[in-house]
């Protein structure tokens, strides 16, 4: 496939072949990819690829655009008393700039690959995000729900484990490309990958944006919000040892 070099003319086919082009030029899914975040966010990223193509934006401008989605959510959340517009909102705001952070990188590949300098301003930004969401309810809960300070640590506890997770993400994505050849072969589009998206939804950013629907409800969104904590908690107290398991073997002589 020749990846096209810049915004391709106006118009409707030209549109449907640049969607065909990020079809052809996305990375396969990561191992365990959540549903949401495999399912759909990726294919919204698509849409919104082409079209910041079509538009001559770049990549980072792209993060940008996504940042400024995720921070208005966070702000939101944190400084406007909870209620059924209000979560609505927050949701929209959240998923948006969600799928404007996969489109960042599928638009990179586009254009013929991303930067160094690219890719840290997407992780930035996203651990910033990361750990401010969570803070952000924090805050919420503190202002505006009637709770126990014994409750106010699960969004305290849901900050410091969701910034783990983000670290441990990235640093054994890093290795693996460090060391292509030791690394476990991608997911592919079978049966077992699906299932293993299901499987692992706790831990889907995507799945965390949806539950502010319910931020008006303070009972349910406390109780749905904990258990996505402990679902998270879970899957990492049984991942971490397996990550630490693989990356022992990495530059070892033999290893496989």
């Amino acid at each position: 496939m020749t990846t096209p070099a810049g915004p391709a003319a106006p118009g409707w086919s030209a549109f449907r072949r640049t969607l065909r082009d990020l079809g052809a030029a996305q990375k396969p899914p990561a191992t365990g990819s959540p549903a949401y975040s495999r399912f759909v966010n990726r294919k919204i990223g698509r849409v919104l690829a082409a079209a910041a193509f079509h538009t001559g934006l770049t990549p980072n401008q792209v993060t940008a655009i996504s940042a400024a989605f995720s921070t208005a959510a966070i702000a939101l959340i944190a400084l406007v008393r909870p209620g059924a517009l209000t979560g609505v909102a927050a949701t929209v705001l959240l998923l948006v700039g969600y799928a404007f952070d996969s489109a960042d990188g599928q638009l990179a590949r586009l254009r013929g690959g991303g930067s160094p300098a690219g890719e840290w301003l997407d992780h930035v930004v996203d651990s910033v995000k990361t750990s401010a969401l969570h803070l952000a309810v924090l805050i919420a809960w503190f202002r505006f729900y009637d709770v126990s300070p014994r409750t106010l640590l699960v969004p305290l506890t849901f900050a410091l484990v969701g910034a783990v997770f983000f670290f441990v993400q990235i640093l054994t994505d890093f290795l693996r490309r460090a060391h292509p050849g030791q690394a476990p072969a991608p997911a592919d589009s079978s049966r077992a990958a699906a299932l293993r998206s299901l499987a692992v939804v706790p831990t889907d950013y995507g799945l965390l944006c949806l539950l502010f629907v319910i931020l008006g409800w303070q009972q349910g969104f406390v109780l749905a919000y904990s258990l996505v904590l402990a679902g998270t908690v879970a899957f990492l107290l049984v991942a971490l040892p397996k990550w630490f398991r693989e990356v022992s073997r990495f530059g070892v002589a033999g290893a496989r």
